[in-house]
């Protein structure tokens, strides 16, 4: 099973950070990608809330909130529906405290099935298109 990840420090307290990634339908604040979201079902914190995502090419991508977990700054979702040859697609973005420096210390990744053709693509796209270019986004919001 593929693993598309990526990481960040990011320039600010993961108390500063956790309010900004923790909206389920908050992405467009935040991710150059994510031209609108909008909860369909569900409400806003609680799991099994459904996101409807328009991305800046106009695609359309439905997630499901699986897992929210305040005290450890992490969520989980799933892809109910999306243009992505992918099936059982389960991702988590997790902040982490730098006690060091104040900073935080930001990872999403996924697991997902493909068929075998399209596995390394989706990985980059995954990898870099969504979690590099979302976490690079919440950086220059944060610096902003």
């Amino acid at each position: 099973m593929p693993r598309p990840y990526s990481s960040l420090v990011l320039p600010a307290a993961v108390d500063v950070v956790w309010p900004l990634v923790r909206p389920f339908d908050g992405l467009p604040v935040w991710h150059p990608v994510i031209a609108d979201s909008s909860l369909t079902e569900g409400a806003e914190g609680q799991v099994g809330a459904v996101r409807r995502l328009v991305t800046a090419d106009g695609g359309v991508v439905v997630e499901r909130l699986l897992t929210l977990d305040d005290a450890d700054h992490t969520f989980t979702y799933t892809i109910l529906e999306s243009p992505f040859p992918v099936r059982r697609y389960v991702s988590t973005l997790r902040l982490a405290p730098v006690t060091a420096t104040g900073e935080t210390f930001a990872e999403w990744s996924a697991e997902f099935d493909s068929e075998a053709e399209v596995e390394q693509e989706m990985v980059k796209t995954f990898a870099d298109g969504v979690f590099a270019t979302g976490l690079a986004g919440l950086r220059d919001h944060l610096a902003g």
